[in-house]
């Protein structure tokens, strides 16, 4: 399926808009986590552990908001979005949102 950030997909036309899709997933940070970032923090540089955290969030919720879009008949979601809140202490929602389109 197409996502994009765009209201449009160059070379298609939009038919129909099916409404809000969305995909959320709460991750939580890990001991092991917290006691190499604490060190890197102290050095600088990338927290590589928290990358790969919020990468492996951002697809999940991709995908769930993928399954949301295939669930309403879309062919495609355009204006996708991401967010994020801490929803406690150590852990965060990442939310991936867009408009579901039927595609001529």
């Amino acid at each position: 399926m197409i996502y994009v950030s765009t209201k449009d997909i160059a070379g298609k036309e939009i038919e129909a808009h099916l409404g809000i899709v969305r995909g959320s997933t709460v991750r939580a940070r890990s001991v092991g986590r917290d006691i190499f970032a604490g060190l890197k923090n102290l050095v600088g540089g990338e927290i590589s552990e928290y990358t790969k955290l919020l990468a492996d969030a951002r697809e999940q919720a991709i995908k769930r908001m993928l399954d949301d879009a295939q669930r309403h008949g879309a062919d495609a979601v355009v204006n996708v979005r991401f967010t994020t809140s801490q929803v406690m202490q150590g852990a965060a929602e990442m939310l991936a949102y867009g408009t579901a389109v039927k595609l001529k």
